[in-house]
Formats: C-alpha cells, sequence, structure tokens
C-alpha cells in the first residue's frame, strides 16, 4: 500500500452491524483507511469514535454513494494518494482481496488503470435482480465505451485518484459508479475487470439500492451516455484517428489493414453509403453506428463511409434524388415556391425525393459495396502473395 502510495476509502451508510467487522478486516491490510460517513443515523458515529486512527470525514446528511466517493476521492487527493481502493461496508467483499488490486497493479504496463472487481455472478447467493442489472449495465458500458466487461456494477475497485481528478463528475447516487468509469474510458484510462470474492448470505447486510428510482437514474444516466457516444465520442475518435493517420495511412491500416473479411468490410462500406445517401437527415450518425452495432458490422468503416452526405454535396444529393423520384413516379417536378404554397406541390417534390433518395441510396450501397468486395478481395490476395513470397 506505502509502496504505491495507496488508500482505502470506505463509503458507509447505515451499515452499523457490518462496520466494525469491514474496518477490522481491512486494517490486517492496510493503515491508510478513509472513511466517509455520509450522514448515517444509526450508531454508524458512535463505532466509528472506536477507530480514531482512521481518517474519518462526517457529512451532515445523507447525499448518495456518489458524493460520498467523491468525498473520498478529494481527501485522498488532498493526502497525496495516487490511488484509492474503495470497499462497501454491507460485509460482501472481502478484505483479503485487496492484494488482488495491488498485485494486478504492479504487474500492469500502464499505472493509468481502473480496476473493477469481477463478482462470480452465477453463485447460488446473488439476488436474480443484480445479475440481470449487471449484465444490462455491462452491455450499455460496452456500446458506450466499446470495451467489454464482465462486472460494471461492482463497488470494489481500484482508481487511479490524478486521473479521475480530471473528470467532471456530477452524479451523486448510486449512478455515479456508471458515470465514473465510461468518462474515466472516454478519456484513456484502461478500465479492467480482476476477480473478487463475493458474500451475499449474510442476514445483517443491508443495501441501499431502491430498485426503481435507482434503476431510473441509472438508465437516464446511459441513455444520455448513448447520445453522447454516437454524437461525440465516435466522431471524435474516428476523427482523432484520421487527423492523427492521415486519410490514407487511415484507409490502409484501419480498412485494408483490419482484420475482418473482405465481405464485413463491403458490407460497412455498403451500409455508410446507404445511410449517407438516405433521407434520414439528422439521424445518420445515430442510424449508422446503431445499424452497424445490431448487424455486427465495422463501425468505423461505415461511419466514415456515410460522410458521403457531407454538406458540400447535400444540394447535390437532394436534387438528384428528386429528379430521379419524379422520373420513378412519372411525375412532373414543380419548383415554383406559390405553386408549392398554394396547391401543396410541395408533398408531391417530398414524395419524389423519399422515392428517389432511397433508390440513390440502394443503388449506391449496391455498388460501393460490390466495387469495395471486389478491391478488398484484390488487395488481401496480393497481400498474402506477398506475405507467402
Amino acid at each position: 500500500m506505502q509502496r504505491l502510495n495507496c488508500c482505502v476509502i470506505i463509503p458507509t451508510y447505515n451499515n452499523a452491524k457490518t462496520l466494525s467487522g469491514v474496518l477490522d478486516g481491512v486494517m490486517a491490510y492496510s493503515s491508510e483507511i478513509i472513511v466517509i460517513n455520509d450522514g448515517a443515523t444509526d450508531e454508524t458515529a458512535s463505532i466509528l469514535k472506536n477507530y480514531p486512527q482512521i481518517l474519518q470525514v462526517h457529512l451532515s446528511k445523507n447525499e448518495g454513494k456518489g458524493k460520498a466517493l467523491r468525498t473520498g476521492f478529494k481527501t485522498a487527493l488532498e493526502k497525496n494518494y495516487d490511488y484509492a481502493i474503495t470497499i462497501d461496508s454491507d460485509g460482501q467483499h472481502f478484505p483479503e482481496d485487496i492484494t488482488v488490486f495491488l498485485d494486478a497493479l504492479e504487474k500492469e504496463g500502464t499505472k493509468n488503470v481502473l480496476y473493477i472487481g469481477a463478482r462470480n455472478m452465477e453463485q447460488s447467493d446473488v439476488p436474480g435482480k443484480s445479475s440481470f442489472g449487471n449484465k444490462f449495465s455491462n452491455f450499455w458500458f460496452w456500446f458506450e465505451t466499446g470495451n467489454w466487461l464482465t462486472d460494471t456494477q461492482c463497488g470494489y475497485r481500484m482508481y487511479p485518484l490524478k486521473e479521475i481528478q480530471k473528470l467532471k463528475l456530477f452524479t451523486p447516487k448510486f449512478e455515479f459508479e456508471i458515470e465514473v468509469i465510461v468518462k474515466a474510458a472516454w478519456e484513456g484510462t484502461l478500465v479492467k475487470n480482476i476477480p473478487v470474492k463475493i458474500h451475499y448470505g449474510d442476514a445483517e447486510r443491508v443495501s441501499h439500492f431502491r430498485t426503481v428510482p435507482d434503476f431510473t437514474r441509472i438508465s437516464i444516466l446511459n441513455t444520455w451516455f448513448v447520445l453522447v457516444a454516437i454524437f461525440y465520442i465516435k466522431p471524435r475518435e474516428l476523427y482523432r484517428k484520421l487527423r492523427k493517420k492521415g486519410v490514407k495511412k487511415f484507409l490502409l491500416e484501419d480498412l485494408l489493414g483490419s482484420t475482418d473479411a473482405p465481405i464485413k468490410k463491403a458490407l460497412s462500406i455498403a451500409l455508410g453509403i446507404f445511410i449517407g445517401l438516405s433521407p434520414f437527415w439528422g439521424f445518420h450518425t445515430l442510424l449508422v453506428l446503431f445499424l452497424a452495432f445490431v448487424f455486427r458490422l465495422n463501425k468505423p468503416i461505415a461511419f466514415a463511409f456515410s460522410n458521403i452526405s457531407l454538406p458540400p454535396f447535400i444540394p447535390f444529393i437532394i436534387f438528384f434524388s428528386i429528379r430521379t423520384g419524379s422520373w420513378i413516379l412519372g411525375e412532373e417536378l414543380i419548383f415554383s415556391i406559390e405553386s408549392n404554397i398554394t396547391d401543396f406541390n410541395f408533398l408531391t417534390n417530398l414524395k419524389a425525393y423519399i422515392v428517389g433518395s432511397l433508390t440513390i441510396a440502394s443503388l449506391g450501397a449496391i455498388l460501393s459495396g460490390g466495387i469495395g468486395y471486389l478491391i478488398l478481395t484484390f488487395f488481401g490476395k496480393r497481400k498474402m502473395v506477398v506475405n507467402n513470397g
């Protein structure tokens, strides 16, 4: 603990029955302990008087686990700690697993890492709602960050405090533990699971997670994060990659050099072109990333090609879409402003635009996907010949 400049933070609220056992267990492994009493109304304050050697922060009222953890991080930073291991005070975690976090950090290639304990969610005493909630949370974390974890809800964690300090964190309650790992991953912190033991069977264990309100807050937070990921994070990552590598290198490494099969790459190109030429303006990014996820296609490729509808090209795309739709429908184009207002001819033009847009998008997808497949297959065979030669 001293070598890694690490402390243990224990947020607690009305866990008087288990608190002493947790404190005694943790003290066997570390004396660097910070307890945050989150406005407990039971015997917590009296129990903590028996541990004067432990740094304690007493909040005047209960403000939620997120606020308690943020207070703990702030206190730890003021004491110049680099890392903090957080452990719940309800007795579900095993203090001996502190060594698991320390060993993992010493072996890790980077020190900018956030470890989350991975519980065995299949053991018999794990509540069904906890298992379901964890799977739900794991899925959205993967969607938002591209990183798949087996457990995103365990409170037994190790935080890199200097990196956490850089994040703008707002949520006050249980949803904080989702907010912090998503934002940390977005800013380049490696988020990983390490296995820990768990104990749910203790009759004295008290959980303060309220299923409906807390799950609702977590769902609202994930909804917001999905939107941020689609409209900002994913495009930002692609832009950074393009800017760093340049278009040519990006195409060679991320398009031609991807391990995906040529057919998967070609379908990703086709999807991007189809969405980019489709009439769903304002939703192109959302649609292309969602469909790429649903059909398990290459998201960077699909997103890159969906940008065929760059602003300078939009007037031409709309014009040729209307012309194509009018030809297909056998209807005359009427561009007169007066006729559009008085005779509602804009509805005819709109119908022609939608039909033409979907037609051009479909043809563009088929053509680009086919050409892409031929080119990718050719370069793939050429690369194999070079490597074998």
